[in-house]
């Protein structure tokens, strides 16, 4: 009798397989989930890349909606999102969170480019960026007027990106 039935449990797994890709179909490849969407913004203090005596926390940014926008010179995809990043921050204040660079680097890169933050931090060891559960640079997340994470962006950001997203969202957030 049990020997009848042994063709079935293949056939159960591959069922469920189907099932699970079936279901998978309508996300987005590109978006991975995080755990910090909807929760405060981790807390951190790391100095400033242009001013290193000076430091930033983001409690110094509670009261207004802003942009952390993980970045660094090595980094290709930072480069071609650049423009974007400057055009953004006519509208919101923009923190740059500078990861694991060399700090002469990125400097000489914001002065070649120019400089759209408000300051930008530099998380040396990349601890802060694990802790905001930064997969890669470039990395966006827009912060509310209570320090909380709204929305994450992987990836650079486009131009649509910025006006179907974005824009509507801090717009919405500073009313």
């Amino acid at each position: 009798m049990k020997k009848q039935w042994i063709w079935a449990l293949p056939l159960a797994v591959f069922v469920v397989m189907v099932g699970f890709f079936a279901a998978s179909l309508d996300k987005d490849p590109r978006e991975l989930p995080s755990q910090r969407l909807d929760k405060p913004a981790p807390a951190f203090n790391l100095p400033q890349l242009a001013n290193p005596q000076a430091s930033f926390a983001p409690a110094q940014m509670h009261g207004q909606v802003w942009l952390l926008n993980v970045w660094a010179s090595w980094c290709a995809a930072c480069r071609s999102e650049h423009e974007i990043v400057t055009q953004l921050a006519r509208h919101v204040p923009i923190v740059g969170l500078n990861q694991q660079d060399e700090a002469q680097a990125a400097r000489a890169w914001l002065t070649e480019l120019g400089d759209p933050y408000l300051l930008s931090a530099s998380d040396d060891d990349g601890r802060v960026s694990i802790d905001y559960g930064v997969y890669g640079v470039p990395e966006t997340f827009v912060i509310d007027k209570q320090g909380v994470i709204r929305y994450r962006h992987l990836g650079p950001i486009t131009r649509e990106t910025m006006q179907d997203t974005l824009l509507p969202l801090i717009r919405k957030l500073q009313a």
